[in-house]
């Protein structure tokens, strides 16, 4: 099985971003302790479990920050911060109960309106990948730490999900939408995200749940939401689905490919190699490596149906979550020069959340911290080769 060779794990094990971000070089195998880890727990996930946003003016904390928090914690065996994750996010986001509602995105400072300077959720409009992360991380959680409870309420979520979060399309099928409310705004047309639909989570939902035929469905449609909705080689932001023209532009974002989308390349560089989908989508986004080996970085801007770059270069973030893509390809020093360009850039300023969140998922494979298997199976390092260190 390819994973990350020897060379990226002692370059990364450096520990750069750790350092910039208040950590310290690890004394240990890059797979245990993880220092990028401990730095962002530190850092950006508050003492009672929150994951703030700093360069907000409202300081916000999104689900998707509770998510994937979480999914980390699972990673580093770290139970304790695990659970104040849930607690904080069922407390803040669900009305106290996980069961009964799905998180809402946003939750801040009111910096307008009668609520001004007043805490609270901003929106309480789900976001599907969260939901479907956190779904995913507890049917995890349960297995790995035989707890029950978090199997109970994953697989509670995930029902929910399909219930609020998913419609039939036409010519298309079951596809999961962004969330429940303001993505259809037209009889025959729909707003979907390609980012939102991993699929190592997208295929362990379907293992986990086989008898809810949905699940199947929605794998599917994911992987035609993935690969047919980047015609030059690059995945947009957003895009439309009409009924009779199939997938088209996004009229809002104009059919840009940026901070969403690139995690299209992260999701799939980190996919098992055994994966059916895994060498049709490495292929089928060959022009976004072609663009980072030629250019030394990736482009913060695409427009993907143009085939065309804006003026700025992606931050060290979008490097980082660029580099299992390239590394899957068999790009070996290609991928080694974006891990590096992460770290120095860390180096020279410490990341903020969401280039955080991008290098613990992107440089976090690429150190063996965990895998995928073909099913989407976590497989965390601790769990194999490192001891329960909490």
């Amino acid at each position: 099985m390819p994973r990350a060779k020897g060379w990226l794990r002692r370059m990364a094990a450096g520990c750069l971003l750790a350092c910039a971000l208040g950590g310290v070089a690890p004394g240990f195998a890059a797979t245990c302790p993880w220092p990028d880890y401990e730095a962002f727990r530190r850092t950006t996930i508050s003492p009672d479990g929150r994951v703030i946003d700093a360069s907000t003016p409202q300081q916000a904390t999104v689900s998707e920050g509770q998510a994937y928090g979480l999914f980390f914690a699972l990673a580093a065996n770290d139970r304790a911060t695990f659970d104040k994750l849930l607690t904080w996010t069922e407390n803040n986001l669900a009305q106290g109960d996980l069961v009964a509602h799905l998180p809402a995105w946003i939750w801040g400072k009111h910096t307008e309106g009668d609520q001004i300077g007043k805490w609270g959720v901003l929106d309480a409009n789900p976001a599907s990948d969260a939901d479907l992360w956190i779904a995913y991380t507890l049917l995890e959680a349960g297995r790995l730490w035989k707890e029950r409870r978090y199997t109970a309420l994953g697989t509670l979520m995930a029902r929910r999900v399909m219930r609020e979060e998913t419609a039939v399309l036409p010519g298309l099928g079951r596809t999961l939408l962004p969330g429940p409310v303001g993505f259809h705004p037209s009889p025959d047309l729909w707003r979907l995200n390609p980012s939102y639909v991993p699929m190592p989570v997208m295929r362990r939902l379907a293992a986990a749940l086989p008898e809810e035929s949905g699940w199947q469905a929605l794998v599917e449609t994911s992987a035609k939401l993935i690969v047919d909705t980047a015609p030059k080689g690059f995945s947009p932001d957003w895009v439309g689905y009409q009924k009779g023209r199939g997938f088209v532009p996004d009229t809002q974002t104009l059919a840009n490919g940026s901070y969403n989308a690139i995690r299209v390349y992260l999701w799939i560089g980190m996919m098992a190699p055994r994966d059916p989908l895994r060498t049709t989508a490495l292929q089928a986004f060959r022009p976004m490596a072609d663009y980072v080996a030629t250019h030394g970085h990736p482009p913060e801007h695409v427009d993907t149906q143009a085939g065309t770059f804006g003026p700025n270069a992606g931050n060290g973030g979008f490097s980082a979550a660029v580099a299992p893509y390239l590394a899957a390809l068999g790009q070996d020093g290609v991928a080694a020069k974006q891990v590096s360009r992460a770290r120095t850039l860390a180096a020279q300023e410490p990341f903020g959340y969401y280039s955080q969140v991008l290098a613990l998922f992107g440089l976090g494979y690429l150190e063996e911290h965990f895998r995928f298997e073909a099913d989407g199976t976590l497989v965390p390092a601790w769990d194999a080769t490192c001891p329960a260190t909490r």
